[in-house]
C-alpha cells in the first residue's frame, strides 16, 4: 500500500475530514501502518507531505482540503456528506498569547521551518545566508538577504531537453529570494517590507516570511496592498504544525534576474557557494541536496522550537 492509498482508504472509511495526523493516527489504530512499504524513520510525516503535495500539484487528486490552522483533508466524492463551511468556521485559529512565551524563540531558528516549507511545498533547494561571511571592506552598506533558494527541471525534465536547454542558454531555473521575520504587525510593517524589497527584489520570486503574523484588519489590508504592488510574496511559518505552513499572498514571477546585483551579492561567501551549487547541479543533472539546507522533520522541527520555551 501506497501512502495517498492509505490516505485514501482511511478517509473513505471514517466518512469524515482529517489531518494528516489524525489519518496516520487511524491508520495505525486499524493495522493499515504495516502494510506500507516504508523503512522510514518518521512515516507520518512523509505521510501527511504526501497528502499535502498530491492535492496541491495533481489536477486529479482524490483529495481536497478545508480550513487552515489546522487544515483538514476529505475526499472529493465524499463533499456532499460534510458541512464544510461549519467545518471552515470552527477550526481551532488560537493564536500563542503568551509574550513570554512568544519571544524565546529567534529568528534563526526559523530557518528549518522555511527549508522543510520551501522544499515540500515550492519544490525549492535552499541555502542559509551568513551575513558575517559578508566583505563588508569592499561593501559595506549592502544587505543580504536571510535565506535564497533554486527550483530546478532536473527529475522533471528529460536529459535531452536538459541537454538542449543549457546549449540555447536557458535552464528554466528559478531562483528564490527570502527574508524572514519573527513577527510581522502593522508597527514594523513597513520597516520589514521594505527591507525584502531592497534585500531580495533581484531574484524571479521574493519572499517576505513569518511565523506570527497579525490579523489586524488595517495591516492585513496594508499588507496585501504592499505586496500586490511590489509583487512580493508573504508566507506564514506555523510553528505548532509544520504541515500548516502557507502561501497567504503569492508572489510575482520575474522573468529576468537582475545580475548586477547578484553580481555585488557574491561578496557573500555563502552566496557565491550558491551559485556554484546551482551551476555544478546544472552541468552533472544531479542535484547534491547534501549541500542545500538540511530539511527536517516536522517532529523535529517542533522539538527544536519547544527547547526554545
Amino acid at each position: 500500500m501506497t501512502f495517498i492509498e492509505l490516505a485514501e482508504r482511511v478517509l473513505r472509511e471514517e466518512k469524515s475530514p482529517l489531518t494528516a495526523n489524525e489519518i496516520w493516527k487511524v491508520a495505525e489504530n486499524k493495522g493499515y501502518s504495516s502494510q506500507l512499504n516504508s523503512q522510514g524513520k518518521t512515516p507520518w510525516a512523509t505521510l501527511g507531505a504526501q497528502i499535502y503535495v498530491n492535492e496541491r500539484d495533481n489536477s486529479q487528486t482524490p483529495f481536497a482540503v478545508v480550513g487552515k490552522r489546522p487544515k483538514r483533508f476529505y475526499l472529493k466524492e465524499q463533499a456532499s456528506l460534510f458541512d464544510l463551511e461549519q467545518i471552515e468556521t470552527t477550526e481551532n485559529t488560537e493564536e500563542i498569547t503568551d509574550k513570554k512565551t512568544r519571544t524565546q524563540y529567534l529568528e534563526k531558528d526559523l530557518h528549518p521551518f522555511l527549508a522543510h516549507f520551501a522544499y515540500y511545498y515550492l519544490k525549492c533547494y535552499t541555502k542559509t545566508i551568513n551575513h558575517s561571511k559578508s566583505n563588508k571592506k569592499e561593501f559595506g552598506e549592502w544587505v543580504h538577504p536571510d535565506v535564497v533558494g533554486c527550483n530546478f527541471p532536473i527529475g522533471e525534465w528529460s536529459t535531452e531537453v536538459l541537454n538542449l536547454s543549457s546549449s540555447v542558454g536557458n535552464n528554466s531555473i528559478n531562483i528564490k529570494s527570502f527574508e524572514l521575520k519573527r513577527e510581522l504587525n502593522l508597527g514594523s510593517l513597513r520597516e520589514n517590507f521594505f527591507q525584502t524589497v531592497s534585500n531580495s527584489s533581484w531574484a524571479n520570486e521574493s519572499y517576505l516570511v513569518a511565523a506570527e503574523i497579525s490579523k489586524n484588519e488595517d495591516f492585513l489590508n496594508e499588507l496585501t496592498r504592499l505586496s500586490t504592488s511590489f509583487g512580493i510574496g508573504i508566507i506564514r511559518l506555523d510553528i505548532e504544525n509544520p504541515l500548516s505552513s502557507e502561501v497567504i499572498l503569492p508572489a510575482r514571477t520575474r522573468e529576468n534576474l537582475d545580475w548586477e546585483t547578484i553580481n555585488k551579492l557574491t561578496l557573500n561567501r555563502d552566496f557565491k557557494d550558491f551559485l556554484k551549487r546551482i551551476k555544478n547541479d546544472l552541468t552533472s543533472n544531479e542535484i547534491r541536496k547534501e549541500e542545500y539546507d538540511r530539511v527536517y522533520e516536522p517532529e523535529e522541527l517542533i522539538k527544536s522550537i519547544t527547547k526554545k520555551r
